[in-house]
């Protein structure tokens, strides 16, 4: 008897550990599982459809492009947002033997390290030896000299679908470029996370840098599509045609929500700024601070004479390399924080928000002064930024939203009829 009550006892001895590390690996097991499962959890059709085949841009199609560089010249356009994954174009072709001979860099640089409109100098890459050759500045386009070391171009920058911003007007001198020295330009397309078409159509007296096309605020295009409307409208010189490859965007359409991997400029470096950007822009015609100067550049909006009228408040800095000398440098500005702001709704809505330039105007005291330039040489014109002169003046006059919107027509109707013939997706 004494021997079976030992057996017993040695049994469950044996037994309860097990059963304790059974359970303990069953609840890891399930913890494993649930780490699993993704943060948000969204069952609208539209999120099911984006969850279901992720977006692939012309550059992660790698074999796709990869026969038409073997054995040829290559220039390359590019910046920190052309990249496959977590690696730089640059380095995926020259792993491939791709043989490079110049980069070229847009406004901000290849690295994308200088700020709002500063000149960018020439380098030499001091990892590869590569010339890389700044777009932005004395240099427009790439020299005859260099286009006839080339057999061809390859040109993916991630753009944000807004008129001023001027990753377009590098696309149409790239491709004035390879017209006139007869050389193929391969563009890998990449998303526009603003893929809505909104906004006046650029009034062509007022065209500048930051309004080369007539087309309007958000022009609801890619870089590839943006290409072939530059081709088929005959923008070029003397009407000439650029010889295009376009390698398209997978299971991506214009109402495709695309959260960017990487900043396209040092002061849109988060989601809701890119998203923000086309309507808070036009703030950079008005004495009224954008936030440049924080690390929230394009998320919020504020002025110092605004103390009485708002709660939330910043103080706009020099900051190296996004604005070294910020509208209001060293003031207390206050105004809205839009950190927050649901910019998925202007996807919905597409439009850009007007809501906001009329409630700044109507509050800020000092009206006369509000579009009035000559009080820092850090206010943009206000006009062209707009794309037309109405605008100011409607805003003055206390004129409606929906008259707003209405003057934009008919020009904004014919514009998205000459869209169609260049899009390439839904």
């Amino acid at each position: 008897m004494k021997y079976f009550k030992v057996l017993i006892i040695l049994s469950l001895l044996l037994i309860i550990p097990v059963l304790v590390f059974s359970n303990f690996k069953s609840a890891a097991d399930q913890s494993s599982d649930q780490d699993k499962i993704p943060a948000v959890t969204d069952t609208s059709k539209e999120q099911k459809a984006v969850n279901q085949a992720k977006v692939l841009t012309g550059a992660d199609q790698v074999h796709t492009y990869l026969p038409y560089l073997k054995d040829k010249k290559v220039g390359l356009l590019v910046n920190t947002s052309s990249i496959i994954e977590n690696t730089s174009l640059v380095d995926s072709l020259l792993s491939h033997n791709v043989n490079i001979k110049y980069i070229f860099g847009p406004e901000h640089g290849f690295r994308s390290n200088a700020g709002n409109g500063v000149s960018v100098k020439d380098e030499v890459d001091s990892a590869t030896g590569i010339p890389i050759i700044s777009l932005y500045g004395g240099t427009r386009k790439p020299s005859k000299e260099q286009m006839n070391s080339l057999d061809l171009m390859v040109f993916d920058i991630q753009d944000v679908g807004c008129r001023f911003f001027t990753y377009i007007n590098k696309l149409y001198d790239i491709m004035e470029a390879c017209a006139e020295n007869n050389k193929e330009l391969i563009i890998l397309d990449r998303p526009n996370p603003n893929g809505f078409v909104d906004g006046p159509v650029l009034d062509m007296k007022l065209k500048s840098g930051i309004g080369k096309f007539p087309v309007p605020i958000t022009h609801g295009m890619t870089m590839a599509e943006f290409a072939q409307m530059i081709n088929g409208e005959g923008w070029l010189p003397n009407k000439a045609k650029c010889k295009l490859r376009i390698i398209s965007l997978k299971n991506y359409t214009h109402s495709t929500y695309y959260e960017l991997p990487v900043s396209p400029s040092p002061n849109l470096n988060t989601q809701a700024s890119i998203m923000l950007y086309p309507s808070l822009c036009l703030f950079e015609g008005t004495i009224i601070s954008q936030g440049r100067g924080t690390y929230m550049p394009f998320t919020v909006l504020g002025n110092p004479k605004l103390k009485d009228t708002y709660q939330f408040s910043f103080t706009p800095k020099s900051i190296p390399g996004m604005s070294a000398s910020p509208l209001h440098m060293n003031k207390t500005c206050f105004g809205i924080d839009l950190r927050d702001y649901d910019v998925k709704d202007l996807l919905k809505t597409k439009e850009i928000n007007l809501k906001w330039l009329l409630e700044f105007y109507e509050k800020y005291p000092e009206k006369k002064r509000f579009f009035d330039r000559s009080q820092s040489s850090q206010m943009g014109d206000f006009d062209k930024l707009a794309g037309t002169a109405n605008l100011k003046k409607q805003i003055i006059d206390g004129v409606s939203e929906e008259e707003i919107r209405a003057s934009w027509e008919p020009e904004l109707s014919e514009y998205k009829a000459m869209r169609e013939k260049y899009v390439i997706y839904e």
